[in-house]
């Protein structure tokens, strides 16, 4: 399984959250797709253990299952 680092910077659109506007520095971070997926249709994520799967349908939308 391959690990995917995470971006140094967060993309500008996802750079304040919710809970910035509320006093918290904890900006959300947002990662484009193509940098999940490097061109395969389907990537496994771990996540407390657990292993998802992320995958890209013909019409382009995502889908994630445990």
């Amino acid at each position: 399984m391959q690990t995917i680092a995470r971006p140094a910077t967060p993309l500008a659109a996802a750079s304040k959250s919710a809970s910035a506007s509320q006093g918290h520095a904890t900006p959300s971070a947002a990662l484009e797709s193509s940098t999940l997926l490097q061109g395969a249709k389907a990537v496994s994520i771990v996540h407390n253990g657990a292993i998802y799967r992320l995958q890209t349908t013909k019409l382009g939308k995502l889908i994630l299952t445990k």
